[in-house]
């Protein structure tokens, strides 16, 4: 055996050196003196060239180790971004000062700093267990829905900046549970916001009910019923308000039993409020469709030594208005109602004020 070995050894062939330039400049390679003329010579020849290839390689996979679960990130034109059925912000969303905050916030960054969500367009309908298309893009159509990050995208779309954006394939269950939880982690939802995305939900066979909605979510089932029953209430109802973001969920069962008491009593005072010059706050339409008393309106100048005053209300925050025993008065403004800019506005507008009556 041994005899063997040493005979085959034999026929393994080591290229020589490489002769030396006569300029002294190096070796001068030539291939056909390197050219191995013995299948081992060949393997070891071939093995010598791979072994760099194979730890490079393994380099590279020791590296991409660390991106594993990462979701890339792309800058896309807005336009090609739409938002997807299951959308839940309101118009007026895009209208209050916490906007105007974000979109000023974007413009001095000439992105979005934060990535939104999306999800490529889908060839045809998409159920909770079906399997994810691939993308399709037909001439001048968005190519992507919206998965979170509708706001940031309406700011960028509304300046001309390049979208940031994950993208992520997923179907509709997941597109849902993934934005109702991302909102709930930034900025909540109004009440009557976060009914309709419920309602929408289950006519759509999303969920089978409200419990195994509530339980996917992570949400209390009681408020998926308040959020249910002011999604539920007739237009009319809704549109005696200034805006849908102003009914608050403490008002669902108030309102449901008016309905349910005086369906048509209740229609005709939405008519009533709606048609009310100026708008009616937002408390006083509520008490006008319940036929409660209609809550006292202190004038300013006839505020009682200790009195509090809503001035204006954008869905669940509020601007005060206080005084107390000793006739100081406080303005107090929930926060996110105005930017660095308004304030100021609001400082001179209280000083000018005072000025001109001292």
């Amino acid at each position: 055996m041994s005899k063997k070995l040493a005979a085959k050894a034999l026929l393994i062939q080591v290229p020589p050196a490489a002769p030396v330039s006569a300029s002294g400049g190096g070796a001068v390679a030539d291939p056909g003196e390197h050219r191995p003329k013995t299948a081992p010579g060949s393997m070891a020849h071939f093995m010598a060239s791979q072994s760099s290839a194979v730890r490079e390689a393994e380099e590279l996979r020791e590296r991409l180790k660390a991106f594993d679960g990462a979701e890339p990130v792309r800058m896309l034109d807005p336009n090609t971004v739409k938002a997807s059925r299951w959308a839940n912000r309101h118009e007026a969303s895009f209208a209050d000062a916490a906007f105007a905050d974000l979109k000023a916030e974007i413009a001095a960054a000439g992105v979005n700093v934060q990535p939104v969500s999306v999800r490529p367009v889908l060839n045809g309908s998409t159920s909770a267990s079906g399997p994810v298309s691939s993308p399709v893009a037909s001439p001048g159509s968005p190519v992507y829905e919206l998965v979170f990050g509708h706001r940031r995208h309406r700011a960028c779309l509304e300046l001309g900046l390049p979208l940031q954006a994950m993208v992520t394939r997923m179907d509709d269950r997941e597109l849902f549970e993934t934005m109702e939880r991302e909102n709930r982690a930034r900025k909540n939802l109004s009440a009557w916001e976060q009914g309709t995305m419920y309602r929408r939900a289950l006519d759509e066979g999303l969920y089978p009910s409200q419990r195994k909605l509530s339980e996917a979510l992570g949400v209390d089932v009681a408020l998926v019923s308040k959020s249910l029953s002011l999604a539920r209430l007739p237009d009319a109802v809704v549109a005696a308000f200034a805006s849908p973001l102003e009914i608050q969920f403490r008002w669902a069962q108030p309102l449901s039993e008016a309905l349910q008491k005086d369906p048509e009593g209740l229609m005709a005072r939405a008519k009533q409020a709606q048609s009310a010059v100026p708008p009616l706050p937002a408390t006083k339409v509520l008490a006008l469709l319940v036929g409660a008393p209609r809550p006292v309106e202190l004038n300013r100048s006839t505020l009682s030594p200790t009195s509090v005053q809503v001035i204006a209300s954008v869905g669940s925050r509020r601007v005060v208005m206080s005084r107390d025993g000793d006739g100081r008065v406080t303005i107090q403004l929930d926060a996110g109602l105005l930017g660095i800019e308004a304030q100021a506005q609001v400082a001179d507008a209280i000083a000018h004020i005072v000025l001109g009556k001292a």
